[in-house]
């Protein structure tokens, strides 16, 4: 594979460029040869006298390209607003094809079916490498669809844009196309002797508190815990509603696990009420963290990303990252994250609107990410494999102020966050036996009858909902004779028991202390004879317990079904009664109070 990397200066130079790389295929064995064409620009007429000069000049050769909001030539930013890559294919095996289609929301699942039809019936594809328009149009179901191609097939890409990152206007276009602004464009490689790898960095670390996302409808993000989001922004990082949020912001995107990946989020400006106007769809009901930006921390993981890549040893490198990056560095130090890739093979690509990558069963699109996609033809049998050649000096051994700062923030928040947790547990267990609390357990039980108000069970309007209430028997004799300290191993013998039964036979339950030596289970999916077997498993489990000094004890204990429409109160006033009817029939026994 041969690649030839240059920035269109003029027709004439262009035209030269073109009449060498022809030159330099008829001399050599040659199986395909695409261009890839990235343009600041947006005038279509330059674009596409562009398309027609490689047509005029290397007829069979394919083509695609896109708007950017910046080029990546030779593994830095590219000066030029437009600059061309050639790819040369030299195995015979490898073969290559080309597919636009028009697109939007309503023709996304269509396009997405030809495209896995294509790929389906040419079982040589190995990757497939898109670029897209993208904005106003959310992706979401998009991605979804993408989702019934080949798991085996590498799929990645960028969203095209243009140079002003406020405006919404970009295009592709293709050998297979014309220019347009809603369209995407496919391209399809494989071969027996070709091979290609792909991966995504962030860079961006988590900081500080989970946030809920109470409220989101696609791109837009309403709430975080109930609240306007851009008050997250402004009372945590001080960042005002002005000309510079989005700068600001870039920063400091949201955090969020989706399909088993990070997926970062990043805000391009905020609404007058309070809403946040995010780079892509954001769904509701997940838990959201703000992540930072630090450049060494960044550095690390490109560097990492691209020694990832050595014992593949590529023979070039497509690059497709988020204009947000480009943003965050700033033009003169851009180039630092792709310098490592280029490094050990050609490195090219473009500054995009958002990034594509397949995860497993998920294509994902990503925002202030960088996707990688190497490919190679042939073995590596015989070559050397190459080092990456950075100064890592730069983040070797060196701790940046905000990572430090971070670092602490994030620690103390996970202590915050594990000592809330310990309080929300004591809050509502029994301090002796680490059972639900009374007070918890009589809310599970009213949340049950409340949930369960309709539901009717053998045409009698029971509600498959029972409940069993306990008491040890002859209780204070224990504490008399031989102290409280054994009295509380009875106490913590029984509750371990119940835990022990519960998790067996029934998982969904609630055990919790009622008061002194009462306990009381919830069985919310038990009716009245399922209940009864447990409660004599109960009995008869707790009777076999020997205790140091109390030897072997025994309970009595009622049970009940709960009724559709029935107050919670009067359930437990029932189960209540059977548990008194059982002592005072002898006790160590069981009896049903029949709804």
């Amino acid at each position: 594979m041969k690649q030839f990397q240059f920035n269109y200066e003029s027709e004439e130079k262009l035209i030269s460029m073109l009449k060498r790389i022809r030159q330099w295929c008829n001399s050599s064995v040659v199986s395909n040869v695409l261009f890839q064409i990235f343009t600041e620009t947006l005038n279509k007429n330059m674009i596409r006298s562009i398309c027609g000069m490689i047509e005029k000049e290397m007829p069979s050769a394919l083509y695609m390209g896109c708007s950017s909001n910046g080029n990546i030539l030779m593994g830095d930013k590219s000066k030029r607003p437009i600059s061309i890559i050639c790819t040369v294919y030299e195995y015979p095996s490898t073969q290559i094809k080309m597919l636009q289609y028009p697109l939007d929301e309503e023709r996304a699942k269509s396009v997405v079916e030809s495209l896995n039809q294509h790929v389906r019936s040419n079982p040589w594809v190995k990757s497939v490498m898109t670029f897209t328009t993208m904005r106003g149009m959310s992706m979401t179901n998009y991605c979804e669809y993408l989702e019934m191609l080949p798991k085996e097939v590498v799929f990645c890409g960028g969203g095209a844009f243009s140079r002003d990152i406020n405006d919404n206007a970009a295009v592709v276009f293709s050998s297979d196309g014309d220019v347009s602004d809603h369209a995407v464009v496919f391209l399809l490689t494989g071969g027996e002797d070709y091979h290609v790898q792909a991966l995504h960095v962030t860079g961006w670390k988590p900081l500080g508190r989970h946030l809920s996302v109470t409220k989101a409808r696609g791109p837009i993000l309403y709430e975080l815990d109930g609240k306007p989001a851009y008050e997250t922004y402004n009372r945590y990082l001080n960042i005002k509603n002005d000309e510079n949020f989005f700068s600001n912001t870039l920063e400091f995107p949201f955090l969020y696990e989706l399909n088993g990946m990070d997926i970062l989020r990043a805000p391009i400006g905020s609404r007058e009420d309070g809403s946040l106007e995010m780079t892509a769809d954001i769904a509701e009901n997940i838990y959201a963290r703000i992540a930072y930006g630090d450049p060494w921390t960044i550095l690390e993981s490109t560097y990492q990303a691209a020694v990832h890549f050595q014992d593949f040893i590529p023979d070039t490198f497509t690059v497709f990252s988020c204009a947000g990056r480009r943003t965050f560095w700033g033009d003169d130090e851009i180039g630092n994250e792709t310098q490592p890739f280029q490094s050990i093979a050609p490195t090219s690509g473009f500054y995009t609107s958002g990034e594509f990558l397949r995860n497993g069963n998920h294509v994902n699109q990503h925002n202030v990410t960088l996707v990688v996609a190497a490919q190679r033809e042939g073995d590596t049998e015989g070559k050397t494999i190459p080092q990456v050649d950075v100064d890592v000096e730069q983040f070797s051994g060196k701790v940046s102020m905000i990572n430090r700062l971070a670092t602490f923030i994030q620690a103390a928040t996970e202590e915050l966050e594990e000592a809330n947790s310990r309080l929300e547990i004591l809050a509502i267990s029994d301090g002796l036996t680490g059972l639900y609390n009374r007070s918890e357990i009589q809310n599970r039980i009213t949340e049950c009858a409340r949930a369960g108000e309709y539901r009717s069970v053998h045409g009698k309007n029971r509600m498959g909902i029972s409940l069993i209430m306990m008491d040890i028997d002859d209780f204070k004799s224990v504490n008399d004779n031989y102290g409280h300290k054994e009295g509380d191993n009875v106490l913590i013998g029984l509750a371990d028991m119940l835990r022990k039964i519960v998790e067996e036979h029934v998982p969904d339950a609630s055990v919790g202390r009622w008061g002194g030596e009462e306990f009381m289970v919830l069985l919310p999916e038990t009716n009245l004879e399922g209940a009864l077997r447990i409660a004599e498993l109960f009995r008869v489990n707790f009777s076999a317990i020997g205790f140091p000094l109390a030897g072997h004890r025994t309970m009595s204990l009622g049970v009940t079904e709960m009724v559709a429409g029935e107050d919670a109160d009067l359930a437990c006033m029932r189960v209540d009664d059977a548990l008194y009817e059982a002592k005072h029939a002898g006790k160590n026994r069981v009896v049903v109070a029949e709804p």
